[in-house]
Protein backbone atom coordinates (compact mmCIF):
# COMPACT_ATOMS: atom_id res chain seq x y z
CA UNK A 1 0.00 0.00 0.00
CA UNK A 2 1.08 3.72 -0.85
CA UNK A 3 2.28 5.60 1.51
CA UNK A 4 -0.55 8.23 3.77
CA UNK A 5 1.27 11.35 2.58
CA UNK A 6 2.24 10.18 -0.99
CA UNK A 7 -0.25 11.97 -3.53
CA UNK A 8 -0.54 11.63 -6.93
CA UNK A 9 -1.02 14.90 -8.79
CA UNK A 10 -2.85 14.54 -12.11
CA UNK A 11 -2.95 17.40 -14.62
CA UNK A 12 -5.10 17.66 -17.69
CA UNK A 13 -6.77 20.43 -19.26
CA UNK A 14 -9.96 18.04 -20.11
CA UNK A 15 -11.71 18.92 -16.79
CA UNK A 16 -13.47 15.33 -17.51
CA UNK A 17 -10.54 12.80 -17.64
CA UNK A 18 -9.41 14.76 -14.54
CA UNK A 19 -12.66 14.39 -12.37
CA UNK A 20 -12.74 10.87 -13.71
CA UNK A 21 -9.14 9.83 -12.84
CA UNK A 22 -9.44 11.39 -9.25
CA UNK A 23 -12.56 9.09 -8.86
CA UNK A 24 -10.51 6.29 -10.00
CA UNK A 25 -7.54 6.86 -7.77
CA UNK A 26 -9.52 7.60 -4.60
CA UNK A 27 -11.90 4.52 -5.34
CA UNK A 28 -8.83 2.88 -4.96
CA UNK A 29 -7.66 4.60 -1.36
CA UNK A 30 -5.08 6.64 -3.36
CA UNK A 31 -4.57 10.57 -2.12
CA UNK A 32 -4.97 12.70 -5.14
CA UNK A 33 -5.10 16.37 -6.40
CA UNK A 34 -5.93 17.55 -9.70
CA UNK A 35 -4.73 20.89 -12.12
CA UNK A 36 -6.35 22.13 -15.16
CA UNK A 37 -2.48 22.81 -16.29
CA UNK A 38 0.73 22.19 -15.58
CA UNK A 39 1.47 26.11 -14.78
CA UNK A 40 -1.05 25.59 -12.02
CA UNK A 41 0.72 22.54 -10.51
CA UNK A 42 4.06 24.15 -10.57
CA UNK A 43 3.05 26.91 -8.85
CA UNK A 44 1.69 24.76 -5.75
CA UNK A 45 5.15 22.86 -6.03
CA UNK A 46 6.32 24.01 -2.69
CA UNK A 47 3.34 22.72 -0.50
CA UNK A 48 3.13 19.79 -2.76
CA UNK A 49 3.60 16.41 -0.98
CA UNK A 50 4.77 14.53 -4.30
CA UNK A 51 3.99 11.12 -4.93
CA UNK A 52 3.90 11.11 -8.46
CA UNK A 53 2.45 12.82 -11.66
CA UNK A 54 -0.06 11.63 -14.27
CA UNK A 55 -0.05 14.20 -17.01
CA UNK A 56 -1.96 14.67 -20.29
CA UNK A 57 1.37 14.90 -22.87
CA UNK A 58 -0.84 17.38 -25.45
CA UNK A 59 -1.77 20.46 -23.26
CA UNK A 60 -2.48 24.41 -23.90
CA UNK A 61 0.19 26.33 -23.03
CA UNK A 62 2.95 23.90 -21.18
CA UNK A 63 3.19 20.55 -22.39
CA UNK A 64 3.85 17.54 -20.21
CA UNK A 65 7.24 17.22 -22.04
CA UNK A 66 7.62 21.19 -21.20
CA UNK A 67 6.67 20.07 -17.51
CA UNK A 68 9.10 17.16 -17.69
CA UNK A 69 12.12 19.46 -18.67
CA UNK A 70 10.99 21.77 -16.06
CA UNK A 71 11.33 19.33 -13.18
CA UNK A 72 14.48 18.26 -14.52
CA UNK A 73 15.84 22.27 -13.82
CA UNK A 74 14.70 22.59 -10.64
CA UNK A 75 16.07 19.18 -9.80
CA UNK A 76 12.75 17.96 -8.73
CA UNK A 77 12.67 13.87 -8.48
CA UNK A 78 9.50 12.70 -8.71
CA UNK A 79 7.80 9.77 -10.95
CA UNK A 80 5.99 11.20 -14.51
CA UNK A 81 3.49 8.77 -15.56
CA UNK A 82 2.47 10.21 -18.99
CA UNK A 83 -0.94 10.23 -20.71
CA UNK A 84 -0.65 9.98 -24.80
CA UNK A 85 -3.51 10.32 -27.63
CA UNK A 86 -4.01 7.61 -29.87
CA UNK A 87 -0.79 8.15 -32.53
CA UNK A 88 1.59 9.46 -29.78
CA UNK A 89 4.23 7.14 -29.08
CA UNK A 90 7.04 9.08 -30.40
CA UNK A 91 5.55 12.03 -27.89
CA UNK A 92 5.57 9.21 -25.68
CA UNK A 93 9.13 8.30 -26.20
CA UNK A 94 10.58 11.73 -26.05
CA UNK A 95 8.85 11.95 -22.61
CA UNK A 96 10.48 8.59 -21.25
CA UNK A 97 13.76 10.53 -22.56
CA UNK A 98 13.05 13.76 -20.18
CA UNK A 99 12.66 11.03 -17.21
CA UNK A 100 9.08 9.97 -17.67
CA UNK A 101 8.71 6.83 -15.73
CA UNK A 102 6.30 5.43 -17.21
CA UNK A 103 3.31 6.30 -20.36
CA UNK A 104 -0.61 5.09 -20.87
CA UNK A 105 -2.28 5.44 -24.42
CA UNK A 106 -5.85 6.59 -24.63
CA UNK A 107 -7.94 4.73 -23.91
CA UNK A 108 -6.77 2.55 -21.04
CA UNK A 109 -7.90 -0.34 -18.52
CA UNK A 110 -8.11 1.32 -15.15
CA UNK A 111 -6.29 -1.63 -13.54
CA UNK A 112 -3.37 -0.98 -15.64
CA UNK A 113 -3.39 2.98 -14.66
CA UNK A 114 -3.58 1.72 -11.22
CA UNK A 115 -0.69 -0.66 -11.02
CA UNK A 116 1.93 2.56 -12.87
CA UNK A 117 0.69 4.36 -10.23
CA UNK A 118 1.11 1.72 -7.38
CA UNK A 119 4.62 0.86 -8.96
CA UNK A 120 5.95 4.92 -9.34
CA UNK A 121 4.41 5.75 -5.71
CA UNK A 122 6.70 2.49 -4.58
CA UNK A 123 9.58 3.92 -6.50
CA UNK A 124 9.66 6.91 -4.92
CA UNK A 125 9.04 5.57 -0.93
CA UNK A 126 12.44 3.60 -2.00
CA UNK A 127 14.13 6.78 -3.48
CA UNK A 128 13.32 8.52 -0.45
CA UNK A 129 14.69 5.80 2.30
CA UNK A 130 17.56 5.78 -0.10
CA UNK A 131 17.90 9.45 0.19
CA UNK A 132 17.21 9.39 4.42
CA UNK A 133 19.96 6.34 4.44
CA UNK A 134 22.35 8.27 2.67
CA UNK A 135 21.84 11.43 5.15
CA UNK A 136 22.58 9.26 8.25
CA UNK A 137 25.55 7.74 7.03
CA UNK A 138 27.04 10.67 5.80
CA UNK A 139 26.14 12.12 9.50
CA UNK A 140 28.33 8.84 10.80
CA UNK A 141 31.12 9.46 8.37
CA UNK A 142 31.42 13.13 9.41
CA UNK A 143 32.81 12.03 13.11
CA UNK A 144 35.20 9.82 12.06
CA UNK A 145 38.60 11.02 12.69
CA UNK A 146 40.96 10.66 9.96
CA UNK A 147 42.70 7.42 10.43
CA UNK A 148 39.47 5.70 11.27
CA UNK A 149 38.40 7.02 7.91
CA UNK A 150 42.27 5.34 6.30
CA UNK A 151 41.10 1.97 7.89
CA UNK A 152 37.58 2.53 6.05
CA UNK A 153 39.05 2.76 2.97
CA UNK A 154 41.18 0.24 3.46
CA UNK A 155 38.78 -2.57 4.83
CA UNK A 156 36.22 -1.32 2.10
CA UNK A 157 38.95 -1.93 -0.74
CA UNK A 158 38.44 -5.68 0.58
CA UNK A 159 42.60 -5.78 2.75
CA UNK A 160 43.11 -7.20 5.94
CA UNK A 161 44.12 -5.67 9.04
CA UNK A 162 47.94 -6.26 8.49
CA UNK A 163 47.56 -4.80 4.77
CA UNK A 164 45.84 -1.88 6.14
CA UNK A 165 48.62 -1.42 8.98
CA UNK A 166 51.64 -1.91 6.68
CA UNK A 167 49.84 0.66 4.13
CA UNK A 168 49.19 2.95 6.71
CA UNK A 169 52.77 2.38 9.07
CA UNK A 170 50.88 1.63 12.25
CA UNK A 171 50.19 -1.85 14.06
CA UNK A 172 47.91 -4.47 12.95
CA UNK A 173 47.17 -4.29 17.36
CA UNK A 174 46.01 -0.20 16.17
CA UNK A 175 44.05 -1.31 13.42
CA UNK A 176 41.74 -3.50 15.28
CA UNK A 177 41.17 -0.10 17.56
CA UNK A 178 40.77 2.20 14.90
CA UNK A 179 38.16 -0.55 13.25
CA UNK A 180 36.52 -1.01 16.25
CA UNK A 181 35.51 2.87 17.12
CA UNK A 182 34.55 3.01 13.28
CA UNK A 183 32.05 -0.18 13.72
CA UNK A 184 30.63 2.09 16.64
CA UNK A 185 30.69 5.28 15.26
CA UNK A 186 29.06 4.09 12.22
CA UNK A 187 26.67 1.74 13.68
CA UNK A 188 27.39 -1.43 11.70
CA UNK A 189 26.34 -4.56 12.62
CA UNK A 190 29.15 -6.26 10.82
CA UNK A 191 31.52 -5.83 8.16
CA UNK A 192 29.73 -6.59 5.45
CA UNK A 193 26.81 -3.74 6.63
CA UNK A 194 29.73 -1.60 7.10
CA UNK A 195 30.98 -2.20 2.96
CA UNK A 196 27.35 -1.66 2.16
CA UNK A 197 26.93 2.11 4.07
CA UNK A 198 30.27 3.13 2.36
CA UNK A 199 29.04 1.92 -0.64
CA UNK A 200 26.09 4.14 -0.79
CA UNK A 201 28.01 7.07 -0.16
CA UNK A 202 30.64 6.37 -2.87
CA UNK A 203 33.39 5.22 -0.91
CA UNK A 204 34.85 2.54 -3.30
CA UNK A 205 38.62 2.69 -1.48
CA UNK A 206 41.96 1.62 -3.40
CA UNK A 207 42.69 -1.77 -4.78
Amino acid sequence: MPSKKAIVHVIDDDEALRESLAFLLRSAQIEVQSYPSATAFLGTLSNASLGCVITDVRMPGMSGIDLLKRLKELMISVPVIVVTGHGDVPLAVEAMKFGATDFLEKPFDDDVLLASVRSALQQRDSETKRHLERGAIESRLAVLSKRERDVLGGLVAGHANKQIAFDLGISPRTVEIYRSNLMDKMQATSLSDLVRMALIVGILGSA
